[in-house]
């Protein structure tokens, strides 16, 4: 089993208390340091685009009530030159990068090849970047960069259509990285069928829209490319891609297939996934796991755990209950106790004893595992102590 580390610098309000952003940064360097020297192998940071307090001032704010910044980390290539400044041993992945946004996916793919380059430069460090990537969490972090419906199609099917888009940018960005040089004209069409549509009502809707465009062959909608661009080629074409580890931020199939048809490129699963559709991907990514990349294994689905440790089994479970009270409090202003009741169930809380043995039940002997240990929590020494705690009295059970 191995044993990462999620840091998500989130500047919320907790118990009446919420830092300034200078002292998110220094406790989150000062945990990231601890973490180096315990032994953690990855620290998976969390990313973030655009104010949510801003957005709130916006019709239709997303998350209205919350208080603060989901995430302060608006790029992680910026903040891992400093990381990796800092430490020893530790990698340092993102969890995850939005392609969509800044530019897109060409954008990204510079930016990420500029880093490798850079990080390349001292031929000791073999440290890696664990680049996770998706679409973003929040509309309101791409909606500035054009993604959002404009035709009447668009508006009818956009959540069907979006993720035919996030599919066209992971192909556009992973063959940008892997060095080829090409325009949209080379890019896979991308189409619309029945089996896109849980609601078949809705597919016949947007089928008859197609029909006036004159877009519909066999019962498929042919999609135009969202980024239309002449042939590029994304310097520096020499940035070396040994220290790079992709991870893909989607459920959908499809996606994780494509990507592993380009470059080897594991899968992100939260605590929250139905454990069939972990199984499911496992088998599924044993038949397409990119061959360079050796053979699938399941240290590749690295899996979010939010962790309670605390020497008193009941005071980690009633911080688990505080927390995760505060947080949909936050999130909706209402509290449904099922919603409270099914997150801790989720989150393993206890003892030392409570939590190798929570674990031991849920999680394979081969799963990563991304620690979290900083959620709805601004107690740097508090947060220090439980991660000192799991590797002195979990992670030897688990090895």
């Amino acid at each position: 089993m191995k044993f990462d580390i999620f840091l998500s610098i989130c500047q919320t309000e907790v118990d009446g208390y919420m830092p300034n952003e200078r002292q998110m940064f220094l406790n989150f360097f000062d945990q990231l340091k601890a973490a180096d020297e315990l032994g953690y192998e990855t620290a998976w940071v969390a990313e973030t685009h655009l104010s949510c307090q801003t957005q709130k001032e916006n019709p239709g704010g997303v998350i209205p009530h919350f208080k603060g910044e989901i995430g302060l980390n608006t790029d992680i290539l910026q903040l891992a030159h400093k990381a990796f400044a800092m430490t020893k041993k530790i990698n340092i992945g993102s969890a995850i990068r939005n392609i969509i946004c800044n530019g897109g996916p060409i954008a990204h793919a510079e930016a990420v090849k500029t880093f490798l380059s850079l990080h390349s430069l001292d031929e000791s460090e073999t440290r890696k970047l664990h680049l996770g990537f998706a679409a973003g969490r929040f509309p309101f972090s791409n909606t500035p960069y054009g993604y959002y419906p404009k035709t009447e199609l668009e508006k009818m099917a956009w959540d069907v259509i979006k993720n035919k888009y996030f599919n066209e940018a992971t192909e556009i960005f992973l063959r940008l990285l892997k060095g080829e040089q090409l325009s949209s004209k080379d890019i896979s069409p991308r189409t619309l069928t029945a089996k896109d549509f849980r609601d078949q009502a809705l597919w016949e809707r947007v089928k008859s829209e197609a029909i006036k465009q004159h877009s519909v062959e066999r019962d498929e909608i042919f999609l135009n490319n969202h980024w239309n661009f002449e042939k590029v080629g994304v310097i520096p074409f020499e940035a070396p891609l040994k220290n790079l580890r992709l991870t893909v931020g989607s459920h959908d199939p499809e996606v994780q297939i494509l990507a592993n048809k380009i470059l080897p490129t594991g899968v992100f699963n939260l605590s929250i996934t139905p454990p069939q559709v972990i199984e499911d991907t496992h088998i599924r990514m044993q038949k397409h796991y990119n061959e360079a990349g050796g053979v699938w294994k399941r240290e590749y689905m690295p899996r979010t755990v939010m962790v309670f440790l605390n020497k008193s089994g009941a005071k980690a479970k009633e911080q688990a209950q505080t927390a995760w009270v505060n947080y949909w409090k936050a999130m909706e202003k209402t509290l449904d106790p099922k919603k409270v009741e099914s997150a801790v169930e989720n989150t393993i809380a206890g003892d030392a004893q409570e939590v190798l043995s929570k674990i031991k039940d849920k999680y394979h002997k081969d799963d990563r595992l991304m620690l979290w240990f900083d959620f709805n929590n601004h107690d740097n020494p508090g947060i220090k102590e439980s991660m000192k705690s799991f590797i002195e009295n979990v992670a030897p059970h688990l090895h």
